[in-house]
């Protein structure tokens, strides 16, 4: 059933009064989902005053992330409207606020309240009277230009600062120029120059990004030019709020967007239906010269649609279609119609049928070996979309209403696949997908799965983590579920303190076949202590589940324990609401339990009995020789 914003606000509101909310967090969730405007600042406000520490003892498989809100003016609005973003992606909110203009005391101080909660998130708010407090009366623009280049290098102190210190990700922000400023300038020449000096010092806060792995910089000017205004004067001098709430809320969400992904909850693949989503007009009805796309108005908002989704794919994200269609007329139409922006090899999968849409999506996710809820869903259909977000509550369902023109905006308002950095890998992951396809289809030919390994020609190469891995090591760390055997989460820098410690031995692992090349698809985290080796982590992409080269990867470590003179490698295992199918892994492969187990359990391999490395892989040592 379709739930409108107006029925979701009053069941939110019955939750609430019933006393029900925290019991049913997460189907809240999914009732935020559908609000916009007061509603949702409504509903913020209600999931503002639950404890964090009983949601997460109602929900304990749901990530809790510790948020520290420091800033230069008051933020009151800013928590809520945390807390309804955080519970739309299923995350439970645990606030740290910190008294406003105190934001230097609190990045500076390694005692303060702030670093005391050891947060995930800190976030720094910066807004225009950051600069303009410290502007003389009357001013030029070389004043403020001298005002902000003394602001940002503080503000380059700090997060250096906090580089340092090592812990979780500090977020700072643009600094929106409200016109009130410039208007004080009576002539163009001194407000051009304002933009100058403005623009300048806005440059420098993006670019601290760039030499602080533990750092994020959002962009406020986007979010200000969608007409979000930027500054409410009563609530300015009165309040010190030098933010509106409207701001503040669009700053909550792009917040949320990296929450999701800093906790592994970032989505993969983006499935698409075709009639009235990728093109205008019914294929089977129309035929392929009949259907919209590229000529006439709305031709051409579905093309613009389309040319953003094959941008979306150009950076890793997989596409997919799921359609209620003849797969031939489909495939005539991505070949054949001139004005087409997608093309067959844009897509890993194209699932063309008459089966139930949740169906299909079930079959796609077991053929790519994702979870469903790695999935985005677009779709014209207001029941299709219904029966998708009730079969699998997991995937994320965009709605598109009958006008196309809506439909970039529509996709693009949740950040679904936002992340820190954009690998070669991920660029390549569309291609390596399509191969697997190709693997498949190979391993028909054969009657069994080891004679059809063997002449796969698996090979395998784990060498040190360098500084150009960590940014695709961070990312296995934050994207891989199913295969992550203690399910922690690492930022570039963690791993880049890694390739540092000389008692540390990151490991990555790259793979390939006779089809091509995987690419860094997994990694082993150890390090030496004393004469145990220990595995902290143990990675695997699941693109390449199923072919023994985890079980290659850790004979070759046991081996490499036992040469160096290790008396024995532990192995930790903790549970995680995706990784039980590899609860087993340690004692499947030689270890015995250490302990009495349960969610988190370490296993002992005492190396005198390594079994044989599995013969169908080709394995690339350290040492440069196969092993």
């Amino acid at each position: 059933m379709n739930v409108s914003a107006q029925d979701a606000a009053a069941e939110l509101r019955a939750l609430a009064e019933s006393g029900r909310l925290i019991a049913e967090y997460p189907r809240a969730g999914g009732l935020v989902d559908r609000l916009t405007g007061p509603e949702l600042d409504r509903a913020g406000r209600l999931l503002a005053r639950l404890d964090p520490g009983e949601i997460a003892r109602e929900h304990p498989a749901l990530p809790s992330v510790t948020v520290g809100v420091t800033g230069h003016g008051t933020l009151a609005p800013l928590i809520p409207a945390l807390a309804a973003q955080f519970a739309r992606h299923g995350l439970v909110l645990r606030p740290v606020p910190t008294d406003f203009g105190n934001y230097v005391f609190d990045l500076l101080d390694p005692g303060s309240e702030l670093h005391r909660a050891r947060p995930g998130l800190v976030l720094c708010v910066l807004d225009p009277n950051v600069v303009f407090d410290e502007v003389p009366v009357p001013w030029r623009p070389d004043d403020v230009r001298r005002a902000a280049a003394g602001r940002v290098e503080l503000i380059e102190r700090l997060a250096a600062r906090f580089d340092e210190a090592g812990r979780g990700t500090l977020v700072l922000n643009t600094m929106p120029l409200p016109r009130r400023y410039a208007a004080q300038l009576v002539d163009h020449r001194s407000r051009a120059a304002l933009g100058v000096a403005w623009r300048e010092a806005n440059t420098r806060l993006l670019r601290i990004a760039e030499h602080h792995p533990s750092v994020v910089v959002l962009d406020l000017d986007p979010i200000v030019a969608e007409g979000v205004q930027v500054a409410d004067d009563r609530l300015s001098v009165y309040a010190k709020m030098h933010l509106t709430g409207d701001l503040l809320a669009a700053y909550a969400a792009d917040v949320g967007h990296l929450a999701r992904q800093l906790t592994g909850r970032t989505k993969k693949c983006l499935v698409l239906d075709l009639d009235g989503t990728l093109w205008g007009g019914v294929l089977g009805d129309d035929g392929v010269e009949g259907i919209e796309i590229g000529d006439g108005r709305r031709g051409e908002a579905f093309l613009a649609f389309q040319r953003v989704v094959k941008q979306l794919g150009a950076q890793g994200v997989l596409l997919a279609v799921v359609s209620k269609n003849e797969r031939a007329l489909v495939d005539q139409a991505l070949r054949e119609h001139p004005r087409m922006a997608l093309g067959e090899p844009d897509f890993v999968r194209i699932v063309a049928n008459w089966q139930p849409k949740h169906d299909n999506i079930a079959r796609l996710a077991e053929n790519l070996g994702l979870a469903p809820d790695s999935f985005v869903f677009v779709d014209d259909s207001a029941f299709e979309r219904e029966l998708v977000r009730r079969e699998h509550p997991g995937v994320a369902v965009v709605d598109l209403d009958a006008d196309p023109a809506w439909h970039v905006r529509a996709l693009l308002r949740d950040g679904w696949f936002d992340a820190r950095e954009v690998t070669a890998d991920d660029r390549a992951r569309t291609r390596r997908y399509r191969d697997e396809a190709a693997r498949l289809s190979f391993l028909d030919g054969f009657a069994s799965t080891k004679d059809y390994l063997r002449e796969l020609g698996i090979h395998v190469r784990i060498e040190p983590v360098t500084e150009a891995d960590a940014a695709r090591v961070s990312q296995l760390t934050l994207r891989t579920n199913q295969f992550n055997l203690t399910g922690h989460r690492l930022q570039p820098r963690d791993v880049l303190e890694l390739t540092g410690d000389t008692s540390a031995l990151p490991l990555a692992v790259r793979a390939g076949d006779r089809f091509g090349d995987h690419g860094l698809v997994g990694a082993v985290l150890a390090r030496r202590d004393g004469d145990l080796l220990r595995i902290d982590n143990f990675l695997l992409s699941c693109r390449v589940f199923s072919r023994s080269i985890e079980e290659s990867c850790l004979n070759w470590l046991l081996r490499h324990a036992r040469d160096t003179g290790a008396a024995a490698v532990l192995g930790t295992y903790r549970a995680t609401p995706k990784n039980r199918r590899v609860a087993d892994f340690y004692p499947r492969n030689g270890f015995a339990p250490v302990g009495p187990g349960g969610d988190t359990a370490t296993y002992r391999h005492g190396l005198a009995d390594i079994a044989p490395p599995p013969a169908h892989i080709r394995l690339q040592t350290p040492e440069g020789d196969p092993a």
